[in-house]
C-alpha cells in the first residue's frame, strides 16, 4: 500500500488511479449532512468558513463518544450519496478528496473531474478499527451537532481506496 502525506497536492492526486490502495497520513476533517449544509450556505453568502477547505479531504462521519484513554470513538464512513447535493459547491471552494462509502451521483463524478479531486472508499463495519488510525481529534466547527461537528483529525496509515480518481474513473461500480 502506498502512503500519501497531506494535505493533497495536484501532483499526488494526478497520480492516483481508481482502485488503488493507500495509507493516509495528516490531517483530515469530518463533517456529515448539517455541516455540509452550514459549509455550503456559508460560500453561497461569501461568509467565512470556520476551516479552509484549500486541498483538504473532508471524511464523512459522525465519531462516536470517545471512552476513557482513547483520542476517538469509532468512526466508520458514512455512506457518501447523502452528501452528493453539497459536493460540487464543496469541491469548487477547494475540498480535493472525500472519504466515504458508496456510490456517487452522475453530477459528483463529473465535479471530481472538473475539480480534479478524488473520492476515497473507506472500510465500512470497521469503525473502530479505523479509530485506531486517529491520533488527535480537536473540535474546529458547529460544537452544537455533537458528533455531526467538524473534527480536524490527525491520521497515520488510515486505510482507503480510490473509488473515483481525478479523471473520473469509477471503481465504486463494478466493471
Amino acid at each position: 500500500m502506498k502512503r500519501i502525506f497531506l494535505p493533497l497536492s495536484k501532483e499526488i492526486i494526478k497520480n492516483l488511479k481508481a482502485a488503488e490502495e493507500l495509507l493516509l497520513n495528516g490531517i483530515i476533517y469530518t463533517a456529515r449532512d448539517q455541516a455540509h449544509k452550514r459549509l455550503v450556505e456559508a460560500i453561497k453568502k461569501r461568509k467565512k468558513l470556520p476551516i479552509d477547505l484549500k486541498n483538504q479531504v473532508i471524511y464523512y462521519c459522525g465519531p462516536t463518544p470517545t471512552p476513557k484513554g482513547r483520542v476517538i470513538g469509532s468512526c466508520g464512513p458514512t455512506t457518501a450519496a447523502r452528501l452528493d447535493k453539497f459536493t460540487p459547491d464543496l469541491l469548487k471552494a477547494g475540498v480535493r478528496g472525500m472519504i466515504g462509502k458508496g456510490r456517487r451521483s452522475d453530477k459528483v463524478k463529473a465535479a471530481i473531474k472538473k475539480y480534479k479531486a478524488v473520492y476515497f472508499l473507506a472500510p465500512a463495519g470497521l469503525g473502530a478499527l479505523l479509530s485506531t488510525k486517529v491520533k488527535s481529534k480537536e473540535l474546529v466547527a458547529y460544537p452544537e451537532l455533537g458528533p455531526e461537528a467538524i473534527y480536524r483529525l490527525k491520521v497515520r496509515d488510515f486505510p482507503v481506496i480510490v473509488g473515483i480518481d481525478a479523471k473520473g474513473k469509477d471503481k465504486t461500480v463494478s466493471s
